[in-house]
């Protein structure tokens, strides 16, 4: 044993919710590394080998209860990893309601012990949540599955700006719900990345930042640039940290609200919520 191990995943179990391709699939392909027992979950076929596959849709409850029962416990890190685009049936499902129904249905099977992590993937799209709070509150208290769907819509917020609001939100509040269990709960903001879903949306989501990274002299983040700090969350070195959204960006927003690089400052003040 040394101290490193804490970094480590060996005997320990790890989901990953939407690992078949981009950062979930470089995040169960880097727990495989670190000594886990993998286990991954998808719409998408899993080409990963070593790992237990398990078809999974998110935006249908029975397809997530029947996943959940074959993955049996224990797991001792969660990672939430699935999302589509603008435009997508059940977007609302898949990028928040879906992964929280999971979870509860976990917690509610004693699938998570005590030492256990849960790691979310966001966006910057949900940063600031903090200004939309009291509507976000009225989401995340509404914990039923279908009359959340229904409430989403209800409000006219089936929408990828939203669900990744309510995935920090969800986060920072379920801190200290989830350590009297025994388990911490954080997420990581990318900023651009290299994955199949923002090649889809490469004139918006791959543009984003662009002018900042090519002054710095960095290229866009490869999926296993953003696994590294979400797999980090999610392991004992990280036991001091919990509830919190860990902006991954190579400093895009940072610059930006220190004006150390003012054409990111506005964007950057829109995007926390400090205009």
């Amino acid at each position: 044993m040394s101290l490193f191990d804490a970094f480590r995943f060996d005997g320990k179990r790890v989901l990953v919710v939407g690992g078949a391709t981009g950062m979930g699939a470089a995040a169960a392909e880097l727990a495989l590394e670190a000594g886990a027992d993998v286990v991954v979950m998808d719409y998408a076929k899993v080409s990963l080998t070593g790992v237990k596959a398990i078809r999974l849709d998110l935006a249908q409850k029975a397809s997530i209860e029947a996943a959940v029962d074959a993955c049996g416990g224990p797991v001792h890190a969660l990672l939430a990893c699935a999302g589509v685009a603008d435009g997508t049936p059940g977007i609302e499902r898949i990028n928040f309601i879906g992964h929280r129904y999971l979870i509860d249905r976990m917690l509610g099977a004693r699938m998570l012990p005590r030492g256990a992590a849960i790691g979310f993937i966001s966006s910057a799209a949900g940063l600031g949540w903090e200004k939309g709070l009291p509507e976000l509150k009225e989401l995340l208290e509404t914990t039923d599955f279908d009359e959340a769907v229904a409430w989403v819509h209800e409000h006219e917020k089936a929408n990828y700006y939203w669900m990744k609001q309510a995935v920090c939100a969800y986060v920072s509040s379920q801190a200290f719900p989830m350590l009297k269990r025994g388990i911490r709960i954080n997420a990581i903001c990318p900023g651009p990345t290299d994955t199949p879903l923002a090649q889809a949306n490469k004139d918006v989501w791959l543009a984003f930042g662009a002018d900042y990274r090519k002054e710095a002299g960095v290229e866009t983040s490869t999926p296993l640039e953003q696994a590294y700090p979400l797999l980090f969350l999610c392991s004992d070195a990280a036991a001091a940290i919990n509830g919190i959204t860990l902006i991954t960006d190579a400093g895009y927003m940072s610059s930006g609200i220190t004006g150390s690089f003012p054409n990111a400052t506005a964007i950057a003040r829109v995007l926390m919520g400090r205009t």
